[in-house]
């Protein structure tokens, strides 16, 4: 297909579609590129929404990433979001009953909070994804408020961290045992725990949620056990659902997310790629086992290898059909503590303190039987540089 004819959809408006379309330009494709966001904002960097931008308040402009000139001709179609997809077709249906036709297509739509069937009332809950979240929280985090969270994963303790230096009761409540406890085990968890505490937050951990309670506006939350915690306002963070509906009866593999290989591509007849969180692909750092990785760099190294396949696709040539190799990273500032990890923690067998002690800075390691597959810092980030290079070298 003549590149310069083509052109190419791209379903998502975030950092992974942006990294994706840049790529295509620096790989020569200078066909027409669409891309659609159901946001009315240019992509923006969302890691900020529950920390410093949740505190200081959300101003979406001073979040929008750096675009390059290169895609200065992009047309971006924000608003309504696309609700349907022929994908032998080639053709893209919206909400607004817009239809797009395509030569290539990225799936770049990534994930929406889970929320949780609760009963009692809907005003004074949130979750926490795009700006508009974050500003309606924003307004309920004042001194004297009361702030359930639903989850001790990363986001919820931000939030937590975030609200109790607003000066907000915040109670957290989740099923686990500890916070974090899934990337992190339940050593670092703990000892993560006992700072939230030390800050005053309470945790309600092995407990669940049954019903909200309030007239038109949650006024407070029952547990399983009976205990009733006051409410100004819920923030609902228990995990995340992938973006797929829009792909239903195309014939691709959606168990968990979008499943391609390791140029990013969808095994389909027509010319298709997926990025960012919604893409489960092998990592050749990590036995190749495709995967979903929902951490901050991973959009831009997937955007990366996907614009240069999908480019080569359009031009009726092979994408170069090498290992994909990034490295994940992520990283957590939870009061004066920052927390940074390289690897996948989250699937190893075993952890072991190697510096400092769980409540204090330290160091961590994560392990299989393969070796070290993670490494998590606690106030030691400088120090991670060599078990980085460690990780690499798998």
């Amino acid at each position: 297909m003549n590149s310069v004819a083509a052109s190419v959809v791209v379903v998502g408006a975030g950092l992974g579609g942006l990294r994706t379309a840049e790529s295509l330009r620096a790989a020569g494709f200078e066909g027409a590129i669409t891309v659609v966001g159901d946001e009315p904002s240019m992509p923006y960097s969302r890691p900020p929404l529950s920390k410093e931008a949740l505190s200081a308040g959300v101003q979406v402009a001073e979040l929008e990433f750096r675009r390059k000139p290169s895609v200065a001709d992009v047309n971006w179609q924000f608003g309504s979001p696309v609700i349907s997809s022929d994908l032998a077709a080639r053709t893209l249906t919206l909400a607004d009953g817009t239809q797009l036709a395509f030569d290539g297509l990225v799936i770049a739509s990534g994930i929406r909070p889970r929320r949780l069937p609760i009963p009692g009332p809907e005003a004074g809950r949130y979750v926490l994804r795009t700006s508009h979240d974050a500003i309606g929280l924003r307004n309920y985090l004042a001194p004297g408020r009361s702030a359930v969270i639903m989850g001790a994963g990363f986001i919820g303790c931000e939030v937590a961290a975030t609200a109790r230096g607003l000066g907000c009761e915040v109670h957290v409540v989740a099923i686990d045992e500890q916070p974090m406890i899934r990337p992190l085990g339940a050593e670092l968890g703990r000892g993560l725990r006992e700072r939230h505490e030390h800050h005053g937050v309470d945790f309600h951990l092995g407990r669940t949620v049954q019903e909200f309670l309030g007239g038109d506006h949650i006024t407070s939350v029952l547990l399983d056990d009976g205990t009733e915690l006051p409410a100004s306002v819920v923030v609902e963070a228990v995990g995340s659902v992938c973006n797929v509906e829009w792909l239903e009866g195309n014939g691709l593999d959606l168990t968990d997310g979008v499943l391609v290989d390791q140029g990013m591509v969808v095994d389909f007849e027509v010319p298709i790629v997926a990025v960012g969180d919604v893409a489960r692909h092998p990592n050749s750092l990590f036995g190749n086992i495709p995967r979903r990785i929902e951490h901050w760099n991973m959009p831009t190294e997937t955007g990366r290898r996907a614009g240069v396949s999908l480019a080569a696709l359009l031009r009726g040539e092979q994408p170069d059909q090498g290992p994909f190799s990034a490295m994940p990273a992520f990283w957590s500032d939870q009061y004066h503590h920052k927390i940074q990890s390289f690897g996948m923690p989250g699937i190893a067998t075993s952890s072991q303190l190697v510096e400092g002690s769980a409540d204090e800075a330290c160091i961590f390691e994560y392990s299989d039987d393969t070796g070290l597959v993670g490494i998590v810092g606690v106030d030691r980030t400088a120090e991670l540089a060599p078990y980085r290079k460690q990780l690499l070298e798998r």
